[in-house]
């Protein structure tokens, strides 16, 4: 197959993926359309059976962490920790819009960072909602402060995001050298969103007296969360001693689901559909469409547009670029394609197209799959125009997105400059 040929099969493929993934007709997993269109390209010619190989032992290892982390997410919501997230907001906020917002975007940033972006969509979002009906507050300035922290408070640590895994495989660096270089980044941009959200959502967000605090204290699920901190621990003991991080967040769900199977609050099949193996699929397959489309063209345009050095000027310039390639094709395939170009760079470069696929998606609700899902889960639990309208997400997204992403990357640079690579 001539390389025309195959690029626009690629990109065809590689859209009716993304647009199955965003839709998700009658609940139907993502990977229905992607595991096929990854056999079609195979099949056609348009991606070799050694580059297919190649990226799936790329893939490989990061699609068994990010399984892993599913899995410690799922049953630490299962021992109560969202729950008594819950709980501690409702304490928190006493009965006052401003403070609840505050203890969600705390919440919201810690959660994403240690157990991932998908536990604060899934799991946290449930919770923020009911959790403003019982104070009788305004939801919707909190359940954005979900949507938007699940991608912008994901810089922190290698394993909050599936796009950071792929950028620390590639980065070259040590778990804490990344959780080092990310923290200023992280603390920016989370700080910029919280500006704009107390500003952009001043009427959903009145001054109320505080309210005694009559319910009950709530119960700390300790053992999820020491096994949290001891997997965290792992981590970086595991980079340190040059073992893949992903055998300590095996470690630590296998200790929660052992412990809920033993106790009878799960089976077998439930610890199996909490590592979501559809969706893993669809990671892998679309990893291999995207390859296709990398070989047969766009890695070529990409080069010529993508600026050389490493300095901040060039750091801006690929943050935004990874951020509208985000919002054009969603921010994993962003990823996908950027980070092998960016390598050569250096890591500064590499953590600059982190910045701009993580935060980058905040414009649009088709720049990630975490929005998309976020969507979702609102949809099922609240009314649509009142939780979740395409043009005020957009509106704020305006807003938040070159704030943040603007701070991030200034902050990015002072961490490279500070601290080397």
């Amino acid at each position: 197959m001539n390389a025309p040929l195959a690029e626009t099969l690629s990109v065809a493929l590689l859209a009716a993926s993304l647009v199955w993934a965003v839709l998700r007709p009658q609940g139907r997993p993502e990977a229905l359309v992607a595991v096929p269109a990854a056999a079609v390209v195979l099949a056609a010619g348009a991606i070799s059976p050694q580059h297919a190989l190649a990226e799936a032992e790329r893939l490989g290892p990061v699609i068994g962490f990010l399984a892993a982390v599913l899995v410690l997410a799922h049953f630490c919501a299962v021992d109560g920790l969202f729950t008594a997230c819950g709980a501690w907001m409702a304490r928190r906020a006493a009965g006052r819009p401003r403070r609840l917002l505050t203890a969600v975007f705390v919440l919201a940033s810690v959660i994403t960072a240690v157990l991932s972006l998908d536990a604060t969509v899934v799991l946290l979002t449930p919770v923020v909602l009911a959790t403003a009906a019982r104070m009788g507050v305004r939801a919707k300035p909190h359940l954005y402060a979900c949507a938007h922290l699940s991608n912008t408070a994901s810089l922190l640590l290698p394993v909050s995001n599936l796009t950071n895994l792929l950028a620390f495989t590639a980065s070259g660096l040590s778990f804490t050298r990344f959780a080092a270089l990310m923290t200023a980044p992280w603390v920016v941009a989370v700080g910029a969103e919280y500006l704009v959200f107390r500003r952009f959502f001043a009427a959903d967000l009145p001054a109320a007296e505080p309210e005694p605090d009559t319910g009950p204290a709530p119960r700390v699920p300790l053992f999820a969360l020491i096994t949290v901190a001891c997997t965290l621990a792992g981590f970086v003991v595991a980079s340190a001693a040059g073992v893949e991080p992903a055998w300590a967040a095996f470690a630590g769900a296998l200790v929660l689901a052992v412990r809920a199977v033993l106790r009878r609050q799960a089976g077998p099949v439930e610890v199996v559909r909490a590592a979501a193996p559809g969706f893993l699929a669809f990671v892998l397959a679309l990893g291999v469409v995207v390859r296709a489309v990398v070989d047969n063209g766009l890695a070529g345009a990409l080069r010529q547009v993508l600026p050389e050095g490493s300095g901040l000027l060039t750091l801006c310039a690929v943050a935004a670029l990874a951020a509208l390639l985000a919002n054009l094709i969603n921010n994993l395939p962003a990823v996908l394609v950027l980070v092998p170009l960016t390598a050569p760079a250096g890591p500064g470069v590499v953590l600059a197209v982190l910045l701009g696929v993580n935060i980058g998606p905040n414009l649009t609700y088709a720049g990630s799959l975490a929005t998309l899902l976020w969507r979702r889960v609102v949809h099922a639990q609240a009314d649509v125009s009142d939780h979740a309208q395409v043009g005020e997400f957009t509106r704020l997204g305006l807003l938040t997105v070159p704030a943040s992403l603007g701070a991030a990357v200034l902050a990015l640079w002072g961490s490279l400059q500070l601290l080397g690579t």
